[in-house]
């Protein structure tokens, strides 16, 4: 794959000239110092280059970039690229062998495809925001980007299969992925079941499972995947066993009562502390552990021993800490070859990459064609 394959950016300022870059490098905190953490954690290892598309000069450059990409990816609404120049037909007639990718709100076609695509917007239309531990809580924004981070794995996905098709047949093809699929995929088990019980299946109210409160800090246990799991769990809280009272001994009885199994349990909890009851349930072998901070998480020597924290260096020599990729390969360990790129850093190394000559990429410069 190219390593600029697909970045293009359409910012102007009112001379007609791009500018700014992506705007997670500035966007969201006030000033850092340098470019901004979300830009950092999202682009090592790349590349960039700067082209204006309404100069003759920059849509050859892009054109020449399509001819040696592998992948070309755009997440701009749906026929922006068409209308740019670079949509799948074109893609495909300046190179069969790429794979064009596509990552939108509500996809290339239907009522919402005009609209513009975020991750809340993700997960307010797919009823996951709806979805809640407990039906009494104000809906609210899930606080991690859920539906971006699911639609990005899912073009990950969908880009692999194509380039393993391409192995076979050496061909291109397009790909395709929304916020609002992915968020609609990512509840497949509770979608099957509205759809053909009309039923709720809700994870979080489980009776036996939740977050609950200690003396000093709350705890999550999973009273699941065992043949009885209240007996385990009165066990490790020293509790008679209530799974063999009548009103507690089938799952339907406990979701019947579950607002008093979970506070003859909640009550016994907040009697000693986060770390006594966790080690307990554990002797127990039943499924639990601390409710974290991120900050907690990150100093977790579970999070050290597997390498989670990564450090390199940028470009002003400035120490960027971050998260590193979460797989493992035995062969081919993840190494960070470059710091997330100036705006423009490479423009003109890419452009002599593909046979650019000093005096072209001179006058490129000088009439704004890249930056």
């Amino acid at each position: 794959m190219h390593p600029d394959a697909g970045r293009f950016r359409r910012r102007r300022d009112q001379g007609g000239a791009p500018r700014g870059g992506d705007l997670s490098r500035t966007g969201v905190l006030a000033d850092t110092g340098g470019d901004n953490p979300v830009f950092l954690a999202l682009n090592r290892n790349k590349r960039g280059i700067v082209v204006d598309l309404t100069t003759t000069a920059g849509r050859e450059a892009v054109t020449d970039l399509i001819r040696s990409a592998d992948v070309v990816v755009s997440n701009f609404r749906p026929g922006v690229m068409e209308r740019l120049g670079f949509g799948a037909d074109a893609v495909a007639e300046l190179n069969p062998r790429a794979i064009w990718a596509c990552g939108s709100g509500f996809g290339s076609s239907g009522p919402y495809a005009h609209k513009g695509g975020q991750d809340i917007l993700g997960q307010s239309y797919s009823g996951v925001m709806k979805r809640l531990a407990d039906p009494s809580y104000p809906v609210t924004i899930y606080a991690t980007p859920i539906a971006d981070y699911t639609a990005g794995l899912h073009l990950v996905q969908g880009i692999l299969l194509a380039l393993l098709h391409r192995e076979r047949t050496g061909v291109g093809q397009s790909v395709e992925v929304s916020l609002y699929n992915s968020m609609l995929a990512m509840q497949m088990q509770e979608a099957t079941t509205r759809l053909m019980f009309d039923q709720e299946l809700n994870w979080a109210l489980m009776p036996l499972s939740g977050c609950f409160p200690t003396s000093d800090a709350e705890i999550v246990i999973i009273g699941a995947f065992k043949e009885n799991p209240l007996a385990d769990i009165c066990r490790a809280l020293d509790l008679p066993d209530l799974s063999a009272e009548e009103r507690f001994g089938t799952l339907d009885e406990l979701k019947q009562n579950r607002r008093e199994i979970r506070g003859i349990i909640g009550d016994r909890l907040r009697e000693d502390t986060a770390a006594h009851w966790l080690a307990a349930l554990e002797r127990e072998d039943v499924l639990c552990g601390p409710v974290r901070t991120l900050t907690e998480a990150l100093q977790d020597p579970q999070t050290a021993h597997n390498g989670m924290i990564l450090e390199f260096e940028d470009q002003d020599g400035r120490t960027v800490r971050t998260i590193a990729p979460p797989i493992t390969l035995s062969d081919v360990p993840a190494l960070v070859r470059h710091a997330p790129p100036r705006l423009g850093e490479h423009s003109e190394e890419i452009l002599r990459e593909l046979g650019y000559d000093d005096a072209r990429i001179s006058t490129m410069k000088t009439d704004k064609s890249i930056q």
